[in-house]
């Protein structure tokens, strides 16, 4: 039995729809798929979904941004009880929308797993929106420890997935140099985050799969030549608890064949796990 868990920043749903979204949808076929920068009321999110699709959506409360879904496809899986909607008691306006946690069970899988969807801050570096995201991951990593524990005491497995709009090193960004300490994303006080969350347990399961090579990115500027030179960023990861991780088989990078048939500036990250 296995679990397909598949995330992807969609930079806005309706866009990603008229792009081709759902055709990539039917033919990739997960089991979850876990939605950041959906940028949508809920109302209009759930319509374009085709109908097999049960999902549960946190629209951010400052419209036109943020926002994060899960769905799950009726013939593999099934949405478990109910959901938690935000990371913590001190969420603001602009932190609503950036995290959704569910608990899925894949046909035929002895217990349910939980999945969260989370989107973090973009940053900008020495400008408040820096400030804002290095105020969120801290409550992040108080989070990810809550479910670090709940799973080494018996409780579900989990894996923390999304555009977490930060590289873990230089394997992760094409263009290291020019951009180390430079931008919001590669800052070593932004590194030393996710680099943390690793060394205290959870598993960067495409980095542990794919091994020390570069890339492979999930991410490319519209602008320019990025995209065709292959001028990537790995910003889209899946965290998992240890006893997921070792359940990981094999990932995809949905990488389109051509700049113009994207539907997002991101492309989806999958994992299958064997339950």
């Amino acid at each position: 039995m296995t679990l397909t868990v598949t995330t992807v920043n969609l930079n806005g749903i309706r866009a990603a729809h008229k792009r081709g979204f759902l055709d990539w949808l039917e033919e990739a076929a997960p089991t979850a798929l876990l939605m950041q920068e959906v940028r949508a009321p809920e109302e209009i999110s759930r319509g374009i979904l085709p109908g097999q699709w049960d999902s549960v959506w946190v629209p951010c409360r400052i419209k036109g941004r943020a926002g994060v879904g899960i769905a799950v496809h009726r013939d593999r899986g099934a949405l478990v009880g109910p959901p938690r909607t935000a990371l913590d008691g001190a969420e603001s306006d602009a932190d609503s929308g950036r995290w959704l946690e569910v608990l899925v069970e894949a046909d035929g899988a002895p217990s349910p797993v939980r999945l969260v969807s989370a989107y973090f801050h973009s940053g900008e570096k020495d400008t408040p929106k820096q400030e804002a995201k290095m105020a969120h991951l801290p409550r992040i990593g108080a989070r990810m420890a809550e479910l670090l524990a709940s799973a080494a005491s018996g409780g579900e497995q989990a894996v923390v997935c999304g555009d977490f709009n930060v590289v873990r090193s230089r394997a992760d960004i094409k263009n290291w140099t020019s951009n180390h300490n430079k931008r919001a994303g590669v800052l070593d006080e932004e590194i030393a985050f996710l680099n943390r969350w690793v060394e205290e347990g959870w598993h960067d399961v495409v980095r542990d799969l794919a091994g020390q090579v570069q890339g492979p990115y999930s991410w490319w500027t519209w602008r320019g030549q990025a995209f065709d030179n292959d001028a990537g960023w790995r910003l889209d990861y899946q965290f998992a608890t240890p006893g997921l991780a070792r359940a990981a088989r094999s990932f995809t990078i949905g990488r389109a064949p051509s700049y113009d048939q994207r539907f997002s500036d991101h492309a989806p990250v999958g994992v299958v796990y064997g339950l």
